[in-house]
């Protein structure tokens, strides 16, 4: 087992730190969060430019072929500067679910993905799905779709006779309308999707619709575990810097006992969420049979780190770590936005119990 990465790989991770240092500045989440934009297209294009869209696409649909733990890093660095933009939705789930429907399918969307040209949004949570199907027209409504309002089309999970389905359908078209919702964090877009007679492909998945469910879920805990521990160690090294540079009564406030013990408490966690996140990377990328359960645990420790970091970061920052001049909010909208984007963490927590008993760690 090696849960390291190769030199490769570092390289893309050192060179997407550098790029993402210089073109997303926190100023930039800012613009995002205080304006009407549903994300920041500068940066997106500059990441296509860059191929990331591109990254898990076989060569021969005109992507890059490489695998899950460039994803994995790329997301770390992401999750640094709160970058707003579309990576999860389209880049993951949205190609890898193309990735496991037919070839005629892989053919239509690859490419355009690939490009840039076009972006998707998933939705995995057929309960979220209130829909009525007539032949091949679709109505009703999908709620919550995150990345909705920027996504050219939707990939989205429906029950049918007790059956998980996925179906598939593009958003610029008569019948589709779209309701933007309230956001704890306003720089990540979530919308309603409303349907009146809309056209919608149902795709075939390759290994059936109920095992590409679990994988997208398994993927994205994984996925989403880097971008939570790097926007994590980004707020705990605000606080630090800060404290670093506050004195009271005469002393730095990093100095004081309560503060350091706030930060060891960091400490340790983030070193947890990402022990447990680079093992789930290597189950992951060998398709192991420990995914289920690893990937659950590096949601659960992933989540509550980002949370408990981005709060205690607030605190350290005493009172004027709660105004909205500071930075502080930033990281604690991400976290919650995060911590609810694949599941709520109740949902992760059973289904790490649930690997647990399975795995016979547990009873």
């Amino acid at each position: 087992m090696n849960l390291g990465f190769s030199e490769e790989q570092r390289f893309i991770q050192e060179q997407a730190n550098n790029f993402l240092s210089d073109q997303c500045p926190i100023a930039a989440v800012r613009d995002v969060l205080e304006s009407n934009k549903d994300f920041d297209q500068s940066l997106w294009q500059q990441m296509i430019e860059l191929g990331w869209t591109a990254l898990s696409i076989p060569e021969t649909y005109d992507g890059l072929g490489l695998g899950f733990l460039e994803l994995c890093l790329i997301a770390e660095e992401l999750g640094k500067v709160l970058a707003p933009v579309p990576f999860l939705s389209s880049v993951v789930l949205a190609t890898e679910a193309i990735k496991a429907s037919e070839t005629a399918i892989q053919q239509q969307w690859l490419p355009q993905l690939a490009s840039g040209e076009k972006v998707g949004c998933v939705s995995l949570n057929p309960e979220y799905a209130k829909l009525s199907i007539d032949k091949q027209q679709l109505s009703g409504s999908i709620c919550p779709v995150f990345d909705g309002g920027i996504a050219d089309f939707v990939v989205f999970a429906y029950a049918q006779q007790s059956e998980i389905k996925f179906g598939l359908a593009e958003l610029d078209q008569a019948g589709v309308s779209i309701t933007t919702l309230e956001s704890m964090d306003p720089s990540k877009n979530i919308v309603k999707l409303d349907f009146d007679k809309a056209a919608f492909t149902v795709l075939e998945i390759t290994d059936g619709a109920a095992q590409l469910s679990n994988k997208l879920l398994n993927t994205a805990a994984v996925i989403t575990a880097f971008e939570q521990f790097g926007g994590a160690e980004k707020a705990m090294q605000t606080g630090i810097e800060y404290t670093k540079n506050r004195y009271a009564f005469g002393r730095q406030v990093a100095s004081f006992q309560a503060i350091k013990h706030k930060f060891a408490d960091m400490f340790v966690a983030l070193e947890l969420a990402k022990s447990n996140a680079y093992y789930a990377a290597w189950a992951l990328s060998t398709d192991a049979d420990e995914l289920e359960l690893a990937a659950a645990t590096a949601r659960v420790s992933a989540s509550d780190a980002f949370y408990d970091i981005s709060k205690e970061n607030i605190e350290v920052h005493g009172g004027m770590g709660f105004t909205w001049e500071f930075d502080c909010h930033l990281y604690y909208r991400r976290a919650q936005y995060l911590s609810a984007v694949i599941g709520t963490q109740p949902l992760w927590q059973d289904k790490l119990v649930n690997a647990l008993i399975k795995h016979g760690v547990a009873a």
